[in-house]
C-alpha cells in the first residue's frame, strides 16, 4: 500500500505546523506512515503583490478567492500524480461522516484546498473531485477543517494509532456511538465502575458494551439507527430500552 500524501493548498500554510508535530499526528509523521505538503497559494499568484483575492462581481460584502492561483496549484500537483484526489473544504460540501472517511483512507494522495473570506470563485469547482463540509457552520477558512480531515483519515492508516484495531470500537466506526468507558480508581465520589465490568467474562462484557451502544444512539443520536445494520438481538434491545424509557422518564 502506497503511503498517504496530503498536499494542503492554503494561504496559511503556518496554521499546520503546530497540530502536525505533536501527539499521534506528529509521530507517524515523523515515521512516514503519511505525508503533509502544506503549499501556499501565493506561490501561484502573478504580479509584483501575488494578490489571491478580489471583489466579487455584481457587488457583495467581503472578498473572492481569485481563480488562477488555486486552478495552478491543482495543475501543477495533477502534473506530478494524476491520480491526485482534489477536494475543495466548503459548508456547501457533503457532510465528512465515517463512511467517507473510509473511503478517502484508501486512496494514496489527497489534494484539501482552503477557502478564505467569502468563499473561490466558482469557476475552481471544475477542477475538483469532491466538496467536503464538517459540519453545519462556518470557519473563517478551511484550515482548520483539513485537519479535521488529516486527523479522521490517519487514525485509519495502519500503524498510526499503535495497535491494529485500535480504531474499531470508536464512535461512528460501527455506525453507533461508543459505549460509556472507565478506568481507575473503581469509585470515584461515590460512583462505581459498572460491576460487569470487574467480572472478568468477557462475551457478557461485550453484550452489555453492544445494549450501551444502541442506549446512547436510541439517547442521543436516534437518526444514526436508520443507518446501521441491526441483528434481530439489537431490535429487540432497541425495543427494551424504548420500553423502559416510556416506563422511566426521558434517559
Amino acid at each position: 500500500m502506497k503511503k498517504m500524501i496530503f498536499d494542503i493548498l492554503t494561504l496559511f500554510p503556518e496554521i499546520f505546523q503546530s497540530p502536525l508535530k505533536h501527539s499521534i499526528l506528529g509521530k507517524a509523521c515523523e515515521e512516514g506512515l503519511f505525508k503533509v505538503n502544506t503549499i501556499n497559494i501565493r506561490d501561484y499568484a502573478e504580479g509584483k503583490h501575488r494578490v489571491t483575492d478580489d471583489y466579487p462581481y455584481g457587488g457583495g460584502k467581503g472578498m473572492i478567492m481569485k481563480p488562477e492561483p488555486i486552478i495552478k496549484g491543482i495543475k501543477t500537483i495533477k502534473a506530478g500524480d494524476p491520480d491526485a484526489w482534489v477536494i475543495l473544504m466548503t459548508p456547501q460540501g457533503v457532510s465528512l461522516r465515517h463512511e467517507v472517511v473510509k473511503r478517502l483512507a484508501q486512496l494514496s494522495h489527497l489534494v484539501l484546498i482552503c477557502g478564505r473570506y467569502e468563499g473561490v470563485d466558482e469557476r475552481v469547482r471544475s477542477f475538483v473531485d469532491e466538496e467536503i463540509s464538517i459540519g453545519d457552520f462556518v470557519l473563517t477558512g478551511g484550515e482548520l477543517a483539513a485537519l479535521v480531515v488529516i486527523d479522521t483519515i490517519s487514525r485509519l492508516i495502519p500503524g498510526v494509532l499503535g495497535s491494529e484495531g485500535a480504531s474499531e470500537d470508536d464512535s461512528f466506526s460501527q455506525g453507533l456511538l461508543e459505549y460509556p468507558q472507565y478506568t481507575r480508581p473503581g469509585e470515584f465520589e461515590g460512583r462505581r465502575v459498572p460491576e460487569i465490568l470487574l467480572s472478568g467474562d468477557h462475551k457478557v462484557i461485550e453484550k452489555w458494551r453492544r445494549r450501551e451502544a444502541l442506549r446512547r444512539t436510541l439517547q442521543r443520536r436516534p437518526e444514526l439507527l436508520t443507518r446501521v445494520n441491526l441483528s434481530d438481538e439489537d431490535r429487540k434491545i432497541i425495543e427494551e430500552l424504548k420500553e423502559g424509557k416510556e416506563n422511566r422518564g426521558p434517559f
